[in-house]
């Protein structure tokens, strides 16, 4: 089973992910270049991974499936940070306009979260493994 998983992707987790979304029915609607996934009272961003946001120091973007991916700040990032490279990125003239909506629908959560009364922004730690 794991050869065969080997053989769709060297990777394991990006070969299960490549495996699900080939078998899982296909979504009505285009997904939002970002968006906020609820649970409970808790919430996550999902991104589209575009490349000017790849791109980004101190960003890993983590995929989910569905063309979907989380974001991993480096240790060495911040969330401020965070919203002043994605501002410095969407003023760039070298992007294409696909990734530059993307930055803004990235830009205006946080912008929104960091604003709200209602919502609070907390750091959290995801474990990521990484080859060798």
């Amino acid at each position: 089973m794991l050869a065969r998983l080997a053989g769709v992707d060297p990777d394991l987790g990006r070969a299960i992910v490549t495996l699900t979304e080939k078998s899982a029915p296909k979504r009505s609607r285009p997904s939002a270049p970002a968006e906020i996934a609820s649970y409970g009272t808790h919430g996550v961003i999902l991104v589209t991974p575009v490349k000017a946001l790849k791109r980004l120091a101190g960003v890993q973007l983590v995929p989910i499936g569905s063309g979907r991916a989380l974001i991993a700040l480096d240790r060495t990032q911040s969330i401020p940070q965070l919203e002043l490279e994605l501002g410095d990125a969407i003023e760039r003239d070298d992007i294409s306009r696909e990734d530059r909506r993307a930055l803004k629908a990235l830009a205006d959560i946080l912008r929104q979260t960091r604003r709200s009364r209602k919502v609070s922004l907390e750091e959290r730690m995801i474990i990521v493994l990484e080859s060798t």
